[in-house]
């Protein structure tokens, strides 16, 4: 297939046109946009009416004259192909490219401190955190008092001083600073000249990749031109593993580069790899093309100046690759996967189609995994099969990223219909489909035959739990892992090769920064505290209260302690909070004004029925109250609206004598416990369950994507009410519903590319490469543009006595004896004690501790003679299950020396 086009072609499509083919199974991806195919060969004609040509798979004389074409008319250019593991793009946006949005994220702001008089004059930031602002950067002021004069004054050019300080030229003439100020970055436009194909090929701008192959880019820059002369002089490209033709490549790279550093081992490679087409390389230089073709249209993100190499040679065998990619094993096969096997030889297709795979999740990256594996034949054979699982049902916002799916499939499984739409693509591929979460509540499903039997996992997972959980999946069973995930042009890849790789769970990104309660509750300043504080409030009036009296109405008291627990609850919303309101020229106990710096100071709003605002707060909360109490609503904003103007709202006022907590430390020290007398009044106040015999209430769980629930409605209005009171911008549903429902970013152009990658490192998985320095992880962000790639760190290495561990080891204990009796406590003691020469001093099972050296003596003499798995079940209080094979147990342990050391963990055999 082309690279930059998905080629969605299944086996009735065979000795079609490409274009005609494809077409229909495009236009099935979005109704809403005009696809069309021709076989016009290309013209200026054709080409005119357009905004932006992309070429892909064409020689270099036809890019040469449309390149000067498009260029002369203002028409963008994007140039692409791959020749197996080598890929190539090139872009031309013209003499004076406008890029509105250098990087796509979003402004930085900071609260000023103080700005100075002088030319410069200089501001400092409160020091809560870095402005995180650069030299050059521009930015404009709102809210200063006394130099007003920054207040809706032109962006700002800044020269950074230092973390909290930046300089912004002359302000003496400027009134003097009293106090606040907001400053926020803006974000200028940049102009960017490209040459023109022509001129590009000569004098090349590379953007690298790869800064372990820094020489590489403009060798295969001039490898490319040869390549093209190759097959203008022969009518065909070079064949596979053919010595006279990659040494005519090299020649004729050569005559390209007269006088050049040629690395000949590298232009043979690309000479023989020419017919080669690989499905995972085509998905990363697609996804990049697609994205560069946005840019142009768009003008947001900085495009690529102007020409990307790439090659993913690690892939090729470790050993021996000259009898292992022999022309023969190389040779075409009139196959589906020819174009695979001209880089890999036969033998690893065979090994692709014996390949037992688990793709656990089928969203974006899950579908573009399944897409990746049907093209290459993973499980295509006999002898092999993959299993895809996904608990969760497709929904309209999926098919924007999610390409296997289609209108028609929403509210079905994802899973069933990712793995139907794969099968049609290849029916060889043996796949199977799942509803199943993964986790300790599936281990019957996922078990030990289960996992035993598979040669690597691929994760395709949208939380960190889940892939927590399947990274020790993966080490307990020494199976390969392919981890990868994407945050809107942002993505990465992580390879987990046992025994030699660390795993996903041994470094983590550091947990989010969290609001602090007592900026929610009494000092909010953008827009996300007050979004924030409007999900708490859902919460807290439509979801805790209800289940506190279901819980309630089931609870059996045990004395006054028993009650605590919803007692404490009910307390906490029947209490009177403290209020923020006060007046601005408040001051604290040491003279400093108290609405200062990130405190706002807050006013309260006059309730008037006929603001739109204030009725979407109550219709909103009215239906929602009534869902929770089991009764009908109202959707007549008329009736609703007339009824209020009837109620007389009181006006506010703010109650005297009450303590603002500054900190969440002071908040928590002033917390007061419930005392006995409070309780029992509590408990008096309140009906007997068995006076509401039948009665319960509806707690509501949170729900975005639904607008006619009234879950949106409630968190927008009661947000944007909040942020008047503290005059913070509002927000509009499309970004309130972005920030309160946490919707993590996606685009298409990001998972392809992401999981091209990732199945490259397949291929050395399957392959048994045993270098690390083979395996790439990969981090990108098309914006900017970056990718770069990284060695996986290696295993941790451990140590007791001179026995070397990692987290790939454990101790292999077999519990059944050889007379057919498991293995008791006495005995699991002594046989640590005698083979590794290691006293137990403690030893558990999951949360449930088994033994410990400081046991009471007569619990130790009733366990010592007991079997293992007895004493698991009845410490843990459950059996266990017929399905499980080993028990895993943690141990700590000393030496001869009686010093604490670090041990693995025990995989202890049962079945």
């Amino acid at each position: 297939p082309p690279p930059f086009f998905l080629f969605l072609g299944c086996v009735e499509d065979v000795g079609q046109n490409r274009a005609e083919a494809t077409l229909p199974r495009l236009a099935e991806l979005n109704a809403y946009v005009a696809v069309s195919s021709t076989r016009q060969p290309l013209s200026q004609d054709l080409l005119a009416p357009f905004q932006v040509v992309v070429l892909t798979n064409s020689s270099l004389e036809e890019q040469l004259w449309v390149g000067d074409f498009c260029h002369s008319h203002g028409i963008k250019l994007v140039v692409a192909d791959t020749r197996g593991l080598f890929g190539q793009l090139f872009c031309d946006f013209g003499d004076d490219m406008v890029v509105t949005d250098t990087n796509g994220e979003q402004p930085l702001s900071a609260m000023v401190s103080m700005v100075t008089k002088g030319c410069p004059g200089e501001v400092t930031c409160l020091d809560e955190a870095r402005h995180g602002f650069e030299t050059g950067d521009f930015v404009t002021f709102t809210e200063v008092e006394g130099m007003e004069e920054l207040n809706g004054c032109g962006p700002v050019e800044i020269r950074v001083l230092g973390p909290y300080t930046f300089s912004i030229g002359d302000t003496s003439g400027f009134g003097d600073y009293v106090r606040g100020g907001i400053v926020t970055q803006v974000k200028m436009p940049k102009h960017i000249r490209f040459k023109r194909l022509r001129e590009a090929l000569a004098e090349p701008e590379l953007m690298i990749t790869d800064f372990g192959k820094a020489e590489r880019p403009p060798i295969m820059h001039w490898g490319w031109q040869a390549l093209h002369r190759f097959i203008r002089q022969h009518g065909r490209p070079p064949r596979p593993r053919h010595q006279g033709d990659a040494a005519e490549v090299v020649a004729l790279t050569r005559e390209v580069a007269p006088g050049a550093e040629l690395d000949q081992d590298l232009l043979r490679e690309l000479a023989f790899q020419a017919t080669g087409d690989l499905a995972p390389v085509n998905a990363f230089i697609g996804g990049l093309a697609a994205q560069e073709v946005m840019k142009a249209v768009s003008g947001k993100f900085t495009p690529i100046t102007q020409w990307l190499y790439f090659d993913a040679l690690e892939c090729l065998p470790e050993e021996n690759k000259e009898t292992v990619l022999s022309e023969e094993q190389c040779r075409p096969r009139n196959s589906r996967y020819d174009g695979q096997i001209a880089v890999f030889g036969a033998e690893l297709q065979a090994k692709l189609g014996a390949q037992k795979y688990f793709v656990v999740g089928a969203g974006a990256i899950g579908c573009e995994l399944l897409k990746n594996f049907a093209m290459v034949g993973l499980g295509c054979g006999p002898e092999g099969c993959v299993t895809v699982t996904d608990m969760d049902t497709i929904e309209k916002s999926n098919l924007n990223r999610q390409f296997l799916f289609r209108p028609w499939d929403v509210t079905k499984l994802k899973s069933e219909r990712a793995a139907a739409a794969v099968r049609e693509m290849n029916p060889a591929l043996q796949v199977s489909s799942r509803p199943d979460r993964v986790g300790p509540d599936t281990e019957r499903v996922y078990d030990d035959d289960f996992f035993e039997a598979l040669d690597g996992v691929a994760n395709a997972l949208d939380n960190v739990d889940a892939r927590l959980y399947m990274d020790r999946r993966c080490v307990y069973y020494r199976k390969p892992l392919l981890e990868s995930g994407t945050l809107g042009t942002k993505g990465n890849v992580q390879v987990v090769i046992p025994f030699l790789s660390e795993s996903y769970s041994s470094s983590q990104d550091p947990p989010e920064k969290a609001i602090p309660i007592c900026t929610l509750k009494n000092f909010p300043n953008a827009i996300e505290h007050t979004l924030q504080w409007a999900r708490d409030e859902f919460e807290g009036l439509f979801k805790q209260p209800a289940e506190n009296v279901n819980q309630y109405l089931t609870w059996v008291s045990g004395g006054a302690g028993g009650w605590i627990g919803p007692l404490r609850v009910l307390e906490g919303v029947w209490g009177v909070g403290s209020s923020p309101w006060g007046g601005r020229g408040g001051k604290t106990n040491s003279g400093t004004l108290f609405w200062s710096g990130p405190k706002r100071c807050p006013h309260p709003l006059v309730f008037d029925p006929d603001n739109p605002l204030h009725l979407d707060y109550v219709m909103a909360a009215a239906n929602l109250f009534a869902q929770s109490y089991g009764i009908g609503g109202s959707r007549d904003r008329g009736a609703v609206a007339e009824l209020l103007r009837h109620v007389r709202v009181p006006p506010f006022a703010p109650k005297a004598g009450v303590r603002i907590h500054v900190s969440d430390q002071e908040l928590q020290s002033t917390t007061t416990a419930l005392d006995d007398g409070r309780l029992e009044e509590l408990k008096a106040s309140l009906p007997s369950p068995e006076e509401l015999p039948g009665f319960r209430m509806f707690p509501i769980d949170f729900e975005k994507d639904d607008d006619t629930n009234f879950h949106m409605d409630f968190i927008v209005a009661a947000s944007n009410l909040r942020a008047e009171n503290y005059d913070i911008p509002p927000a509009d549903r499309h970004k309130s519903k972005l920030i309160a429902g946490k919707i993590i970013p996606a685009i298409a152009t990001t998972t392809g590319a992401v999981v091209g990658l990732a199945c490259l490192e397949l291929y050395k998985l399957v392959q048994g490469h045993r270098r690390l320095g083979s395996y790439k992880n990969a981090f990108l962000n098309l914006a900017l543009p970056f990718v770069g790639f990284s060695e996986p760190l290696a295993c941790p290495r451990n140590k007791y006595y001179e026995v070397e561990w990692t987290l790939w080891d454990r101790f292999e204990v077999q519990g059944l004896q050889p007379d057919g009796q498991e293995m008791t406590l006495r005995q699991f003691l002594a046989y640590f004690k005698k083979e590794h020469r290691l006293e137990i001093t403690m030893l558990s099972q999951g949360v449930s501790m088994l033994y410990s050296f400081f046991m009471p003596a007569a619990k130790l003499r009733e366990r010592h003679d007991q079997p293992m798995t007895e004493i698991v079940a009845r410490v843990s209080k459950k059996k266990v299950g017929r399905h499980v094979k080993a028990l895993v147990f943690e141990l700590c342990c000393n030496d001869d020396t009686d010093a604490d050391i670090e041990v693995p963990y025990v995989r202890y055999t049962i079945r």
